[in-house]
């Protein structure tokens, strides 16, 4: 049989592998930045690389498919390009450790060539299914089309089809698949549905072959049963971890400090430890700011914000410090995903009875927010920070947010002697605040920009600390007074319309590890 001409059972099952190939294409591509994430991260750099690999693949599949169906037009042939389509996806996941594996040292030595390395090769990995995928819409047209007068309206359908099924690779691997299964359990999906429906097609042509090609499909099985699902990611010390929706979440125990980490895993989050207040990272910073807003000194001994709103709560350290040194006051913690929270609230004590946690994004939130003391912003998905929690607008909106002697401090990552995010935060940050400061932390790359509603002095803050009673306050005070100076930058500016934060960041890092 050269053709489907007159075989409605078989034109059927073409189609259907039509709409299979190409929800497997979408849902490999959705997949494949939760493959990604625990190592590398989610930023639209990982993106970019993702979408424009597959798209070299399928084009290379679309060459190749088209001229494989002119020289070898057969049902056969073109079964057996989706099985062992189907069984390039169903092991991928399994052989992409090792490489996913050199990432862990690749980024703590900043090893630029064997993060590639580890980066490329996994990528790689996908060159084979895709491929053999792209191949089918050109191979199916060929061996569907009757005549030349009607072979438009043939592409068109199945092409149409195949987009269909794209469509249902992207929602359903998104709402449904990876929730139930998570990330290898949706690869090992794809590979078992590709693979039983090109069995059943070639147990039409011929039963042996169908048979032989059965053995493809018990190895994948085999090692979705098997195989040990165990830990995703090896970290020391690790109590827990888990996948959501944003983000891959560990849990890592680490002197007495349990520490909470996500995605590549190259900063933390939150740290905890119950007979600490402070932290010894930039979340103390946080607790000084309401002593920028004061113009008269003899207040600040008994100065407490009314209230709080925290954007980037994670598991809670900046809120519980304030819990600790202002008790009882009101904080709002946004943070976007709702898995964090409970983490927090499971294992990091993050439950004071004064702190609402809000999932949800900071910006969306800000537009029904109410009127705060102090905003809090401190929402990086590491290495960034989300390109809207940066701009001229959102800072508008943030201060219409602001009380009358209110301030805004905002954590700023740099390399050690690369200020150029913390400039164009500053810069940007003084287009709206009357005010605006910086304080280098002492021990980490991190600095605090503050911004206060109603202009004010950095001799005001000085004094502000002078009279502080409480140890930690005076500590946190301690460290920030030597570093503390006005922001004079004035660009770069972001906006809505362009904030190139992904591109500024890369390049700090790729110039930190190049020593430069």
């Amino acid at each position: 049989m050269s053709n489907f001409q007159g075989a409605d059972l078989n034109l059927f099952i073409l189609r259907w592998m039509v709409f299979l190939s190409g929800a497997a294409v979408m849902g490999i591509e959705m997949a494949a930045s939760r493959l990604l994430r625990p190592f590398f991260g989610d930023s639209i750099l990982i993106w970019a690389n993702i979408i424009g690999l597959i798209m070299i693949y399928l084009t290379a599949g679309y060459f190749l498919g088209g001229r494989w169906a002119d020289r070898d037009p057969r049902p056969t042939t073109f079964y057996r390009i989706l099985a062992w389509a189907g069984f390039a996806i169903g092991v991928l996941p399994f052989i992409a450790k090792p490489f996913l594996d050199l990432a862990i040292p690749a980024l703590e030595q900043f090893d630029a060539g064997l993060g590639f390395v580890s980066f490329a090769g996994t990528l790689a990995l996908f060159v084979v299914p895709i491929t053999l995928l792209g191949c089918v819409s050109p191979f199916a047209i060929r061996l569907s089309t009757r005549d030349v007068s009607s072979s438009g309206s043939t592409a068109g359908n199945l092409y149409s089809l195949s987009t269909f099924g794209s469509i249902v690779g992207v929602f359903g691997t998104v709402f449904v698949l990876l929730a139930i299964f998570g990330t290898r359990g949706t690869y090992v999906a794809f590979s078992i549905a590709l693979l039983a429906s090109a069995i059943v097609g070639l147990a039409r042509e011929s039963r042996g072959r169908a048979l032989r090609y059965a053995i493809l499909l018990a190895i994948v099985i085999a090692l979705a049963l098997f195989a040990s699902s165990g830990i995703i990611k090896q970290s020391a010390g690790l109590v827990y971890e888990t996948e959501s929706f944003y983000n891959f979440i560990q849990v890592i125990d680490d002197g007495g400090w349990r520490l909470l980490t996500v995605n590549e895993g190259q900063a933390y989050q939150s740290a905890y430890r119950a007979d600490r207040v402070l932290s010894g990272g930039i979340w103390d910073l946080f607790l000084i700011a309401p002593f920028f807003a004061s113009h008269e000194p003899s207040t600040s001994s008994g100065q407490t914000p009314r209230n709080v709103l925290m954007i980037g709560l994670a598991a809670g350290t900046v809120a519980r410090a304030y819990t600790e040194i202002y008790p009882a006051i009101p904080i709002d913690g946004v943070e976007l995903d709702p898995a964090i929270i409970a983490v927090g609230q499971n294992y990091f004590a993050m439950t004071q009875p004064n702190l609402t946690a809000i999932a949800g994004d900071g910006r969306a939130f800000m537009r029904r927010a109410g009127e705060y003391a102090v905003i809090a912003i401190d929402a990086y998905r590491q290495p960034y920070i989300p390109f809207h929690l940066t701009t001229v607008e959102f800072f508008r909106e943030t201060r219409a947010h602001l009380a009358p002697r209110g301030v805004v401090a905002l954590n700023a990552a740099r390399a050690p002697n690369d200020y150029r995010l913390v400039d164009a935060l500053a810069a940007t940050m003084r287009q709206v605040f009357p005010s605006v400061y910086l304080i280098d932390h002492p021990n980490n790359a991190n600095t605090l920009i503050v911004a206060t509603n109603e202009p004010t002095r950095l001799d005001d803050f000085r004094a502000n600390v002078a009279v502080l009673r409480d140890p930690n306050l005076q500590i946190v005070a301690a460290q920030a007074l030597p570093s503390a100076r006005v922001a004079e930058q004035i660009e770069p500016v972001f906006t809505d319309d362009h904030a190139p934060v992904e591109n500024l960041i890369n390049d700090i890092i790729f110039r930190y590890a190049l020593g430069q």
